[in-house]
């Protein structure tokens, strides 16, 4: 399994690609930020989003894409801007297909750590470990990225036999309806 992992902002968005499966070790293919211009204009900084996810999805093909789900902080333009940045992200994948599954931070953090209040360095070391990467990824946006992705892989199985069964539960229940 390929994910991209896109740690949404609008100054710095994080990307990050890794390859492989739950259970097995994993491989980091690429890590990086789309930057743009914090005096720029929202549209043209939205637009740099844009082109820079687009461009990670020709170069690097994922299967899936795994997005920091926003949550609420206390500033609010903090928060709309992160909401743009991984609306964009989430267009671009869906525009060609590709499924987008959003992660919570303390998910991300917990399932890289073990601890769904884990600080940066601690995902960004864990990162390190899981990848056997030298050095943690800088900027702490690349890290998370990274750490999207490796929740994805290793989460995904589980939630994709949970909505299997859901469905094959609600298709029973129809079934019994319609008898």
């Amino acid at each position: 399994m390929r994910v991209l992992g896109v740690d949404p902002g609008l100054t710095r968005c994080g990307v990050g690609v890794v390859e492989g499966v739950a259970g097995r070790p994993l491989t980091m293919v690429a890590v990086g930020v789309v930057r743009t211009p914090p005096d720029a204009d929202l549209g043209h900084r939205l637009v740099a989003i844009e082109q820079g996810v687009e461009e990670w999805l020709d170069l690097h093909r994922p299967e899936y894409v795994a997005v920091e789900r926003v949550f609420s902080q206390h500033n609010v333009r903090t928060v709309m801007g992160t909401a743009q940045a991984s609306a964009v992200a989430m267009l671009c994948a869906a525009r060609r297909g590709i499924p987008v599954a959003l992660h919570t931070p303390s998910e991300v953090k917990a399932a890289v750590t073990g601890s769904g209040r884990a600080d940066k360095a601690q995902v960004g070391a864990m990162v390190t470990r899981l990848l056997r990467l030298d050095a943690p990824p800088r900027p702490a946006d690349a890290a998370d990225a990274l750490a999207l992705a490796i929740c994805h892989i290793w989460r995904a199985p589980a939630q994709n036999r949970l909505q299997q069964a859901v469905a094959l539960q609600a298709a029973r229940a129809s079934k019994g309806r319609s008898a």
